[in-house]
């Protein structure tokens, strides 16, 4: 069989709905994929996930490289195996983090060396060693190695950036061995500047890849500039592949960039915002710190059907909050996973009906 084959079900205007099939199963876009860092989506279980009706999720190749190795995890039968997830899986190539360390890393044609954010000690990454762990990391979809530079860079540097990940996306390409069980996604960078997010997708699409994602946004930039570039480059894309789009972001953000024909998101913040006690509902934002709280005895958000709003007042949340208790985190990250998931479901079924816009203007209306 084919690594992995995309359908396109609806669409209503420029958004659509469709059908992503992996060899770990199919997933139904639009849709967001929780992010496990290090083999685990931050306070929950894969059987919470699963409740949740989370598709797919994210391993991150950096952080699973110095920590347990990939070697390791292969032994364990891949991601897969070793974190008890039996859906498909994305993880990222590892360019994000490496190029977040700054002082720590020192780039070069053949690829990045850097220090470990753990102990110090020295290691090279390169889009051929990406693949190596990628590979055995063993995800259903993996990702081009990439540099990604600040959006806010001036077009100089962006413009010989672009033209060094795009020679390092054919190496990743040359280096992709598993074709029959494990796809290949292109990344397209080019900063803010519309001409060279259309180079750079042009040159990514004469390399044929399953899918295309959108890297190098929200990384700073104003939302409206995201905004424009999703608008600029993503109905360009190949209409019969997935189109994803990396770290992003906000409820907003998401029904915003489906609106522009993204099928796929990722981001931390449902889990990181749960953790900090901020929890997003069917009537908006809300902190659970405030004191307002403290004697509210009804759920987190009347029309949520997760676990946690089903068995929970407010005023407990808070209580756990304020306390430091593990349950007020995981109850916490229960919800908002499930409030994005079910956000996802609603997009889906708007697409479908026809009743897309309508259902987008709401959405929005609740976090204006």
């Amino acid at each position: 069989m084919q690594s992995l084959s995309f359908q396109l079900k609806h669409t209503c205007g420029q958004a659509r709905a469709g059908t992503v099939t992996t060899r770990h199963g199919t997933i139904h876009t639009p849709i967001f994929m929780p992010v496990g860092t290090q083999a685990t989506v931050k306070a929950l279980s894969p059987r919470e996930l699963d409740e949740a009706q989370a598709q797919i999720i994210l391993g991150n190749t950096y952080h699973l490289y110095l920590r347990p190795g990939h070697e390791l995890v292969k032994r364990f039968g891949g991601l897969h195996g070793f974190m008890n997830w039996p859906k498909p899986i994305l993880t990222d190539s590892g360019g994000y983090q490496v190029f977040s360390l700054g002082s720590l890393r020192k780039i070069t044609e053949e690829g990045v060396e850097f220090r470990s954010h753990i102990d110090g000690s020295r290691h090279f990454i390169s889009p051929e060693k990406s693949l190596e762990i990628q590979q055995a990391l063993g995800s259903d979809i993996m990702m081009v190695f990439d540099e990604c530079p600040p959006s806010t860079a001036d077009r100089g540097y962006i413009e010989k950036s672009l033209a060094m990940t795009l020679r390092w996306a054919s190496r990743s390409r040359t280096a992709w061995t598993n074709r029959q069980q494990q796809a290949l996604f292109g990344i397209i960078q080019g900063g803010l500047y519309p001409d060279l997010r259309l180079q750079s997708l042009s040159a990514l699409v004469e390399m044929d890849f399953p899918g295309y994602a959108i890297g190098g946004l929200s990384v700073g930039e104003p939302p409206e500039k995201m905004y424009e570039v999703v608008e600029h480059i993503a109905p360009a894309m190949p209409a019969d592949r997935p189109r994803y789009l990396m770290g992003v972001g906000t409820p907003v953000d998401l029904i915003q960039c489906i609106d522009r024909g993204v099928d796929m998101f990722d981001c931390v913040m449902p889990t990181r915002n749960a953790r900090n006690g901020t929890l997003f509902t069917s009537t908006g934002k809300v902190n659970i710190k405030n004191a307002r709280y403290a004697e509210d005895h009804e759920p987190l958000d009347s029309q949520c059907s997760c676990y946690t709003c089903r068995n929970f007042s407010r005023g407990y949340l808070r209580h756990l909050y304020q306390c430091g208790e593990i349950l007020g985190l995981r109850l916490n990250t229960l919800h908002n996973i499930h409030y994005y998931l079910q956000l996802m479901a609603g997009a889906r079924a708007a697409i479908a009906d026809g009743t897309w816009n309508r259902w987008k203007n709401q959405q929005l209306d609740i976090y204006k």
